[in-house]
């Protein structure tokens, strides 16, 4: 079985607030000295990935694909620690700020060039955009199923049981193979690697192609498109000590009580 878990570069969410800075003219936010990190929530759709290869290592391959204007070799890494065992950087400095629907058709040129997949695996929302829509797009782009939500994935030769989180329980699903899974946080998070998987990834195969070496079939025209891009104005507050006796009148001529 060869699984592809789609995976997103983003600024690290440990990264202090100050350290963004918005690009009114080019409508952008920009991370000054934070390491970009893989999306926390497509490490739920690689450590799903994960969970299906420990029930069957010797079948179950697992690939992680990633896109961006600069893909770092570092962060990858770590889902080849984790136990990936290849790894495609799609990255080109024309690849700008992309909506959910031209990057879907990005990837799924990527993942054509790829080739036999049964599986795919996209985490339920971008770290940075929040937009969770990409995974959708990508498998109506591709024309195969897609299920939404899942926490557990448990294929077979032909079909894929999954396990959808719905409120206060979940349902379980089958859909033919290949398919899709937006893959929810209940998945669990990425386990961490000993150092010496550390080491072994290094050795591990990595392909780096160009958005030009994808079969696009003509530009990636958006659909959505940013119209405005703003910080909030900053808000201040006082703060002042008040008397045990005089708080009850306080918070009456604020209308508290």
């Amino acid at each position: 079985m060869n699984i592809i878990v789609c995976m997103k570069q983003a600024p690290d969410p440990e990264g202090p607030r100050d350290s963004f800075c918005i690009n009114v003219e080019d409508m952008k936010v920009e991370p000054k000295g934070i390491p970009p990190a893989l999306s926390l929530f497509d490490e739920n759709a690689l450590e799903a990935a994960l969970r299906i290869k420990d029930a069957d290592k010797e079948n179950v391959k697992i690939t992680v694909l990633c896109m961006g204007k600069k893909v770092s070799s570092a962060v990858l890494l770590k889902a080849l620690a984790a136990g990936a065992d290849a790894a495609v950087m799609v990255q080109g400095a024309e690849y700008g700020v992309q909506d959910s629907f031209s990057t879907a058709r990005a990837l799924a040129a990527a993942v054509a060039k790829i080739g036999d997949y049964d599986l795919i695996l996209c985490g339920r929302q971008a770290s940075d955009s929040n937009a969770g829509q990409t995974g959708i797009l990508l498998a109506y782009v591709l024309g195969i199923p897609a299920v939404s939500l899942a926490q557990k994935i448990v294929p077979d030769s032909a079909h894929a049981l999954i396990e959808r989180v719905l409120q206060g329980g979940y349902e379980t699903v089958k859909a033919p193979l290949p398919c899709l899974a937006v893959v929810g946080n209940e998945a669990g998070e990425l386990r961490y690697p000993a150092m010496k998987e550390r080491r072994l990834a290094k050795k591990k195969p990595t392909s780096e192609w160009a958005m030009d070496d994808l079969a696009l079939g003509g530009a990636l025209s958006q659909k959505v498109t940013l119209k405005r891009l703003f910080a909030p104005t900053a808000r201040t507050r006082a703060c002042k000590f008040v008397a045990g006796d005089a708080l009850a009148q306080v918070l009456r001529e604020d209308q508290v009580i």
